[in-house]
Order: C-alpha cells, then structure tokens, then sequence
C-alpha cells in the first residue's frame, strides 16, 4: 500500500469514527459538540482525500477500495448514536448495514481476484444522502440542548428529532439503500460472475 495523503486522510477517518461515537454517547453537552466536530473533520477528509487524488493522481487501488469503506463505516456508526439516542429504528440500520457488508464482501473477493469493482453512481447518491440525514440529526442533537440555545428551541429540536418525518425519511433511504444494493449486483454481474467461475475452478482443481 502507497501511504499517500488521500490515503492517510481514508485511515484519519476511519480512527476517527470511534472518537465521535465515544463522545456522542456520553452523558454531557460539551462532549456531543465535540463530537459533532469530530464527526465534521472526518466528513470533509472525505471530499478533500477524493479531490486531492484525482488532482494529483494518486489514485490508488487500496485507495478505491478503502474509501467507500471508511464513509460506510463512519455514516453506519453515526446511525447507530442515533438508534442509542432512541431517533432511529434499529432494524433500518441493520438493514443498511447488511446491505454495506455483502457489498464490501463482493468488492473484497473480486479486489483478492484482481478483478476491482468501481463504486456505482447510485450507491454514491446512497452515501450522499445517508451524509444529509445523518447532518440533519446531529444538528437537530445540537440544537435540543436547553444550555446551548434555551427552552424553546430545544424543546422544538427534539419535537422534529421524534417526529414521523424522521422515521419516514430513514425508511425511504432504507429502501434507497437496498436499492443501489440490487443495482450494483446488476451492474457488476459479469465481473462478479467471472470471480465466481474463477473461485470454483480453483477449488476443483
């Protein structure tokens, strides 16, 4: 593995996750601010590390394999602050993420074959959207904190963190999610199908 910056700024991500998960789950207003930091600093490393590779070529496969993977593992565990702070519905997040793992299954046997699968359209549609709810919830988190901007707007915050719209919005991006999931086995059919072909002519020799 070339350590490149997009790719120590991929593994920054990926450090960082556990540290804006810590934080979020402890009982104090302080910490859940920093951790809101925490969680922004690992999203922008993702579109710098992007732009800085392909400005400079430093695209790398590990790289390509690895980013997506941080970004599902940073949005995965923000969605699951979310379940412990009783916003969202456990088994939506289990769905997502058994989605993230089958794919992240998929993407490392063909990277093992030599043969890489590029990331969809859809499924970076996917990430954007999970990145827009997930930014939402954290500032609603934010603004429910009575110290921070008084009664009324905490007492709205956290009216908007529990209400339907909520629920809904993370069953249409469920839904989404499955979506991409069924759309990257369709577009990766071929290459996937000569991985499978590969694996058992292997074991049959």
């Amino acid at each position: 593995m070339k350590m490149t910056l997009p790719n120590q700024l991929t593994i920054l991500r990926i450090v960082l996750t556990p540290v804006f998960v810590g934080l979020m789950l402890l009982d104090s207003v302080n910490s859940r601010l920093i951790g809101i930091g925490v969680f922004t600093i690992a999203s922008l490393t993702d579109l710098y590390d992007g732009y800085h590779a392909r400005k400079y070529g430093e695209i790398t496969r590990w790289g390509a394999f690895m980013d997506p993977l941080a970004d599902k593992i940073l949005i995965t565990s923000a969605f699951l602050v979310f379940v412990a702070h009783g916003i969202l519905e456990l088994w939506m997040v289990l769905v997502v993420l058994a989605r993230d793992v089958l794919v992240t299954i998929m993407r490392l046997y063909a990277e093992l074959k030599d043969k890489p699968i590029v990331t969809s359209k859809s499924a970076k549609i996917k990430t954007l959207l999970q990145n827009v709810l997930a930014y939402l919830l954290l500032l609603l988190m934010l603004c429910s904190e009575q110290n921070l901007f008084g009664e009324a707007i905490a007492n709205e915050a956290k009216k908007q963190l529990h209400a339907p719209a909520v629920g809904i919005a993370m069953l249409l991006l469920t839904i989404y999610t499955v979506y991409t999931g069924i759309t990257y086995l369709v577009e990766n059919w071929q290459t996937l199908r000569a991985v499978y072909l590969d694996a058992r002519s292997s074991v049959n020799a």
